[in-house]
């Protein structure tokens, strides 16, 4: 009788789940670590990029600050992937120095030698291919987590996970979420008279 009860337990402790939850869990942090690793390289390129740039564009000293103000603001954060208020607070450091360097490079369309710099080239090129490899590595974290979150919720998982304490975890979000689910308004404004 203690044989067939051994044997029960153990079918039911092996669909239990905790073994997939823990392998699960996991795979998201080390989905998370690469995100950091990506955001991390981004950042080491900037100090670089912005000396480039202040040897030709003395004079956009404000765009300058505020890239650097930008990436000094997102070194000081410290992220909790598991918070969602700590992860949307990182998220928003992160765009606001996606804007900065967005306006950084519109800024060099006004210098051709600046352009024309190997440097700078090579210092752009590294910058696109960081941004690159942040959107594979947001969009792989982002299904990891998906596949946490859906896994823990299932039955009888759901009670593995609630037993042990596991939570879902927050995901990244778009920032404009709202503004994005509204259709654009597209106005031609009226025809113009055809000269002739």
């Amino acid at each position: 009788m203690r044989v067939v009860l051994l044997m029960l337990l153990a079918a039911v402790l092996s669909g239990c789940g905790y073994n997939s939850i823990q392998q699960k869990d996991e795979a998201v942090k080390a989905g998370w670590s690469e995100v950091l690793n990506e955001y991390k390289r981004r950042a080491d390129l900037i100090p670089n990029l912005v000396n480039t740039v202040k040897g030709y564009a003395q004079q956009e000293k404000d765009v300058l600050i505020k890239v650097t103000e930008a990436r000094a603001k997102v070194s000081q954060i410290n992220v909790n992937a598991d918070d969602a208020a700590s992860l949307q607070q990182f998220q928003q450091a992160q765009g606001e120095l996606s804007g900065a360097l967005s306006r950084l490079m519109v800024v060099v369309e006004n210098y051709p030698n600046l352009k024309s710099d190997q440097s700078f080239l090579a210092l752009q090129t590294q910058l696109e291919g960081s941004e690159n490899r942040i959107t594979v590595a947001r969009g792989r974290y982002i299904k990891t987590v998906q596949d946490y979150n859906t896994f823990i919720r299932q039955f009888p998982n759901n009670l593995t996970a609630m037993l042990f304490g596991h939570k879902q975890k927050p995901n990244f979000s778009v920032e404009n979420e709202r503004e994005i689910q509204d259709a654009p308004t597209v106005d031609f404004g009226a025809p113009q008279p055809q000269g002739g």
